[in-house]
């Protein structure tokens, strides 16, 4: 961008006739009156402004013998005329950028109007302006506020969702899951089970506390626990080895059930010949497990 400085006045001479002429134009002698002389012809006042003076840019006047005139890459403007278009301030013996239509603009103005504009209040964003850029758009930092709550964001985090822009807190209430146990927001992290977001810190055992993110567990009637505590706390015990029954955890999927007791499958046999009897026909005598064929030996 380059700023300008008008040159002076045009080429011709203004003075008062001591010999004897005649103007160039109407023939009326000039002898004791004011002249103008340009390109060798002496005209009166009148006929220079009629015939020979050259015309205001901005008011399209013409600019007489008595005017100052400037003139600037063959324009030409009354010395009051030669204003910055935009603020209206004198350009006389100021930089200038002459525009589109012939206007003249001043420095300041012309910085102001080729400045990006701010996408919220849609004023210029000038030289020392703090501002925020996001995505080839450009905000002055007060400007740039919260779509839901309208405060301030300015330099700090923020979402962006379509053309709205929330703050972290109004977008956590807005659009983040929900823990399952504590309803709050989940900002970060977190984890599924059977199609329900949780907090990880919120996934524990409900006996331990831990952590089970990551590590098996088992849930009993909505409680969940670790592999120890479950077998500490939940699991029953297997009446043939009287160590807890975890399916799933360890040796045997399968238990055994009997009246008011269970067994590992690979527990429940013959308590003489200790055959595995799980899935096959049995005989409870006097409280203790045999096969079908192990009573008649008794």
């Amino acid at each position: 961008m380059a700023f300008h400085r008008h040159t002076g006045p045009g080429s011709y001479t203004v003075g008062t006739m001591s010999e004897r002429f005649d103007c160039h134009y109407c023939r009326d002698a000039l002898q004791g009156k004011k002249y103008v002389q340009k390109e060798g012809r002496h005209c009166c006042v009148k006929c220079f402004e009629k015939f020979c003076a050259n015309t205001c840019t901005e008011c399209k006047k013409p600019i007489g013998a008595d005017s100052k005139e400037l003139h600037f890459k063959n324009r030409y403007w009354h010395d009051n005329c030669f204003r910055c278009f935009k603020c209206y301030t004198s350009l006389v013996n100021e930089p200038f950028m002459l525009r589109e239509n012939n206007k003249v603009w001043c420095s300041n103005c012309t910085a102001t109007e080729d400045a990006p504009r701010c996408k919220g209040c849609f004023k210029p964003i000038i030289a020392g302006d703090q501002n925020v850029e996001y995505k080839k758009m450009v905000w002055h930092k007060d400007c740039f506020t919260c779509s839901q709550c309208k405060q301030v964001i300015g330099s700090g985090s923020f979402f962006p969702k379509g053309d709205e822009f929330y703050c972290v807190s109004c977008h956590e209430h807005k659009f983040a899951k929900t823990c399952a146990k504590c309803k709050n927001p989940i900002t970060s992290g977190g984890l599924t089970y059977q199609e329900q977001p949780w907090h990880s810190e919120c996934f524990i055992c409900s006996n331990c506390k831990k952590q089970l993110g990551g590590k098996r567990f088992t849930a009993v009637e909505d409680q969940f626990y670790c592999v120890e505590c479950y077998k500490e706390c939940v699991a029953k015990k297997c009446a043939g080895c009287k160590n807890p029954i975890t399916a799933g955890f360890g040796r045997g999927t399968s238990v055994v059930n009997y009246e008011d007791e269970s067994w590992h499958d690979y527990c429940f046999k013959c308590t003489k010949c200790a055959r595995g009897l799980a899935n096959k026909r049995f005989v409870c005598h006097n409280g203790k497990i045999y096969c079908a064929e192990c009573p008649k030996r008794l």
